[in-house]
């Protein structure tokens, strides 16, 4: 059986605590849907977060590390992927996925927007920043919907998928 992977994106040691709060709604409202959630692994910020609310709704988490080993890893993960490649694995967790959410913005996060906005993944941005809104426009790609709440984020998902 192939499992749905939403990959759950956002800042690691910037994210604010609306982030933070939001990632684990979604985490846990990913697991509910049955689906695989898929972080960059790591036990800091959106990855930390999602992993844990997924974990505790009983979903699967893979987590994509930027090391070459399980060093700093998020105790909600359920299979790790050791890179060794830093930031490049942000194609990995983009192209894994089925469908991303941008929860929050950071450099690391506005590079996996752009990569699913290249590669043409569904793509849902839950609350992101004006400035945010205004580069993908300014880029010519059409905005993804700019979402309010983890509720809407994963109902705009199933109508992606």
């Amino acid at each position: 059986m192939v499992h749905t992977i939403i990959g759950v994106m956002g800042p690691g040691n910037g994210a604010t605590q609306t982030d933070l709060d939001n990632a684990y709604t979604l985490g846990k409202l990913v697991a509910e849907q049955n689906w695989t959630l898929l972080t960059g692994g790591r036990n800091v910020g959106v990855m930390n977060a999602a992993s844990k609310g997924a974990s505790e709704a009983g979903g699967l988490v893979i987590g994509i590390l930027p090391s070459e080993n399980k060093e700093g890893i998020s105790q909600f993960v359920d299979i790790p992927i050791c890179t060794g490649m830093g930031s490049a694995r942000n194609n990995i967790n983009v192209l894994s996925s089925d469908a991303v959410v941008a929860c929050g913005s950071g450099a690391g996060t506005t590079s996996e927007i752009m990569l699913a906005l290249k590669t043409g993944k569904p793509l849902v941005l839950l609350n992101p920043s004006t400035n945010l809104i205004r580069f993908i426009g300014d880029l010519n790609y059409p905005v993804p919907p700019n979402l309010e709440s983890p509720q809407k984020a994963v109902q705009t998902i199933k109508e992606l998928l």
